[in-house]
């Protein structure tokens, strides 16, 4: 995928919405192939990345560091490092990371009845 131009339209029209629109900003936050995924499996609380990658096995290696370090800058998540020999990290959501449970549940619960309407309409 290529990068936008900083005076692209595109991207003024991006950071327009986004600084209007809350909704817009948060679904930026939350957007991405894993984000929301990986969200889910740290709300039942602290992992390792061993124990996420279980609960993912259809994502790489790569990708999973890539989207851990996404979610670490954006403040979502905490990566603790406890030293022993090997070195353990876990990670876990952080305060603000923790409240979007409720907001994944209700995304959840509206992603079934979608499911169901969407075969009703195809079926």
């Amino acid at each position: 995928m290529t990068k936008l131009k900083e005076a692209s339209t595109n991207n003024e029209n991006r950071k327009y919405l986004e600084g209007k629109c809350p909704e817009v900003y948060a679904s930026k936050i939350i957007s991405g192939q894993w984000t929301l995924a990986i969200c889910c499996y740290l709300i039942k609380g602290q992992l390792r990345f061993s124990e996420i990658k279980k609960s993912l096995p259809k994502i790489t290696d790569r990708m999973l560091t890539l989207e851990l370090r996404k979610l670490e800058k954006k403040g979502l998540v905490k990566r603790t490092i406890i030293a022993e020999v090997p070195a353990k990290v876990e990670y876990q959501l952080t305060s603000i990371g923790k409240e979007l449970s409720s907001i994944i549940n209700e995304l959840g619960i509206w992603g079934e009845k979608h499911k169901k309407l969407n075969s009703k309409i195809a079926g």
